[in-house]
């Protein structure tokens, strides 16, 4: 950041330009926090679509896909980010208290690793997770 401050969660904010040099933040990084730190609320169940989950599913079976970006976009300027999320929450769960948790994390963790002043976390909520949903693998079998 061009100009020392706090964060919108009160915690003083580092230095991104010293006349010293500049640290430049990739999209990636930034994504990959937000991810994470939207899975460390109770009541995510998971990030992504449903078509986005089932892709990422296979992909990741053959080491192309990284699920801590699944379901993150971001939008990563020089002093800040902005994160829209697309979230699958378990059923039973408050889903604006979980949203609101997850918000709250998101800011907390992008602001305090990357220095990045947080504009604003847009979450969309497209599918509840009911215990016992998933299909179970069937076991392939060599011969």
């Amino acid at each position: 950041m061009a100009d020392a401050g706090t964060t919108s969660t009160g915690e003083q904010s580092h230095e991104l330009s010293t006349q010293k040099g500049q640290t430049s933040i990739a999209d990636a990084v930034v994504t990959k926090v937000a991810g994470l730190a939207a899975r460390e609320v109770p009541g995510v169940h998971d990030l992504g679509g449903g078509a986005a989950r089932a892709v990422g599913s296979v992909s990741q079976r053959v080491g192309l896909g990284d699920q801590r970006s699944q379901g993150v976009s971001v939008e990563v300027g020089q002093r800040e980010a902005a994160v829209d999320l697309t979230l699958v929450i378990d059923y039973g769960e408050s889903i604006p208290q979980v949203a609101e948790a997850v918000r709250e994390q998101v800011i907390k963790r992008v602001e305090g690793i990357t220095g990045l002043s947080v504009t604003e976390v847009n979450i969309g909520v497209n599918d509840l997770y009911f215990p016992g949903e998933e299909q179970p693998e069937e076991e392939t079998r060599v011969s």
